[in-house]
């Protein structure tokens, strides 16, 4: 069945007041945070495959994200990127739709339109996006969520769960139409983004991973067996403390991270703003930026 951009599946699955979780990449998936804690919860949940875009190069610039190759069955194969769709029954009073978006490059506005089309024809109740940033947070304190919602439950739902709004003003993605366009068809909306100390960057971020996990499960009741991917943040935030401690200019930064935290945790009534660093560590910070981009 063609809805807008896509081809899904028929018969089309029958849901109960279904939710959408979506990760945003590349935008709002630094650490892979949202993939992984949506592969977590597709094998928790057993999801199933729904549909994907009928012409996925009318939106990507494939290359920007490139095939792949790989052999099955002796044969080599190609993988095309794509926008792929999942649903998979919940345990409470929701089932869930997964999208797993790719952010376009060109046409955003149709893309962002079959997204709202596919949401309408399931009969989805609210909208998921989560991700992760990158942020002047220290590595040795709670990582930070903050959020924004449209709708009087979802709203209700970050309250409680004491997720602070978010002050970003800039430059952001055009698939924030989804978003911005969701409340006008009857559906809520809800951004989580986990925020991740901006000097340890790696491609897998388990403590992002655990830290929107543990918020999925106080948001929907999963029982998520979470003690794998709380082993690996313990170990990998563990080598950073020890690259830490061997460079006294790391450890004047993340001191000076660890008082910025300190005193605007228990007051700001919005996710804590950029910290004002010494000139001395704003310069070492870009140092460790331009290291981290000769590296990609």
């Amino acid at each position: 069945m063609r809805i807008g951009a896509f081809d899904l599946k028929e018969p089309l699955p029958q849901l109960r007041e279904p939710h959408a979780l979506a990760r945003l990449r590349p935008w709002v998936d630094v650490g892979s945070v949202g993939s992984l804690a949506l592969a977590r919860l597709a094998e928790h949940l057993h999801i199933q495959e729904l549909g994907s875009l009928a012409r996925p190069g009318n939106f990507f610039d494939f290359t920007r994200y490139r095939p792949t190759l790989y052999y099955a069955q002796g044969r080599r194969q190609v993988s095309i990127p794509n926008t792929f769709i999942g649903w998979a029954k919940g345990l409470g009073d929701h089932d869930f739709i997964f999208f797993h978006l790719l952010e376009p490059h060109m046409m955003g506005e149709l893309y962002s339109e079959s997204v709202l089309k596919v949401m309408e024809r399931l009969g989805v109740r609210r909208y998921c996006l989560l991700g992760a940033i990158y942020d002047m947070v220290p590595h040795t304190r709670p990582l930070l969520i903050s959020g924004s919602a449209i709708g009087v439950e979802a709203q209700r739902a970050l309250e409680r769960l004491g997720i602070k709004p978010s002050g970003y003003q800039g430059p952001t993605t055009i698939a924030i139409l989804i978003s911005q366009q969701a409340p006008q068809r009857g559906i809520e909306t809800m951004t989580t983004i986990v925020h991740l100390p901006q000097y340890a960057q790696s491609e897998e971020d388990h403590a992002g991973e655990l830290c929107l996990l543990e918020f999925l499960s106080s948001l929907y009741g999963f029982s998520l067996d979470l003690e794998r991917v709380r082993e690996k943040a313990q170990r990998q935030y563990n080598e950073i403390s020890l690259a830490v401690e061997r460079d006294p200019r790391f450890r004047e930064m993340v001191s000076q991270l660890e008082n910025y935290y300190d005193a605007r945790a228990s007051k700001a009534p919005v996710a804590p703003q950029t910290p004002r660093l010494s000139p001395e560590i704003e310069q070492f910070l870009r140092e460790i930026d331009k290291r981290f981009g000769q590296g990609s």
